[in-house]
């Protein structure tokens, strides 16, 4: 099964409080599961990579055998495609959590997309830290 995962994370100060959301959809747009995740205080790009993790997690669930990923980290797009180099430490960590996910799909693409094709993670994050803040 073929399925297209939006990942986004965010973080209110870097670092803040911050949240991780993925949203699932099948190629012709069904909508399949979402997971969010309140981090607790971390950065934006931790945040970025957290989303990512739980987004392949939940598609693993699903039984995905092929991921198009999509986040309008371009950090995380260039690293994961490798185009960057990762050098923080803490980065380098959910790297390689995103890395070794990898081996449960028989193909995973990550793309770079704006920010405002990717406004349901985004509302997820949102979501999220304004529960988890007041």
């Amino acid at each position: 099964m073929h399925v297209h995962i939006y990942t986004d994370g965010g973080s209110r100060g870097n670092p803040g409080p911050a949240a991780s959301g993925a949203v699932i959809f099948s190629p012709d747009g069904k909508r399949l599961a979402s997971v969010q995740r309140y981090l607790g205080r971390t950065t934006n790009n931790q945040a970025e990579y957290t989303a990512i993790v739980i987004g392949l997690e939940r598609a693993k669930q699903l039984g995905a055998t092929r991921v198009s990923l999509f986040m309008d980290s371009e950090l995380a797009t260039k690293q994961l495609n490798g185009e960057y180099r990762v050098k923080d430490k803490e980065i380098a960590k959910r790297f390689l959590e995103v890395k070794n996910l990898l081996h449960a799909f028989d193909r995973v693409t990550f793309t770079h997309i704006r920010r405002e094709k990717n406004k349901e993670a985004d509302a997820l994050v949102n979501k999220c830290l304004d529960i988890q803040t007041q």
